[in-house]
């Protein structure tokens, strides 16, 4: 009896063993499969964000005064898309898209370690020079916002 019981006890070890390490496993696959999908979804802000920076940018240029495009297409334009998209799409949110493209003209250069968030920060450089400066070492270092914040702070 007591061999059967200590292999029982053994089973019991070998199992418990083995379904730590498949829920290690699952919980691995799980958070990486979170983390690409931040990533996607990040990248795809950052894009969308920058054409229709470029959008903006080239409508405004097809003859309108930036004043008078201001003051009425962009809150219309704020307007429609908020009541169709939500949040995000106000008219300050719609301007910092414009600067976006603006500031980041070429869209494969953009990086895509960095979030929204990064790059509206990063418009609020006016030092060109200093603003690819914070792009690269924000990439580079993985840098959150907040340290990003804090480093431009320090300067």
């Amino acid at each position: 009896m007591k061999d059967k019981h200590t292999s029982g006890s053994s089973e019991t070890s070998i199992d418990s063993l083995s379904q730590a390490s498949l829920y290690e496993s699952i919980r691995s696959l799980l958070l990486a499969s979170r983390t690409q999908v931040r990533q996607t979804v990040n990248t795809a802000m950052v894009q969308t964000y920058w054409h229709i920076g470029r959008m903006i940018v080239q409508d405004e240029q097809g003859g309108q005064k930036r004043a008078a495009y201001g003051k009425q297409v962009l809150p219309e334009l704020a307007k429609r898309l908020t009541q169709e998209f939500g949040a995000g799409f106000d008219v300050s949110n719609l301007r910092n898209m414009r600067q976006f493209f603006q500031y980041f003209l070429i869209r494969d250069a953009l990086s895509l370690e960095l979030t929204w968030t990064h790059y509206r920060s990063l418009i609020r450089i006016e030092n060109p020079q200093a603003r690819e400066w914070y792009a690269k070492e924000a990439a580079q270092q993985g840098w959150s916002v907040r340290a990003l914040d804090i480093h431009k702070a320090q300067t």
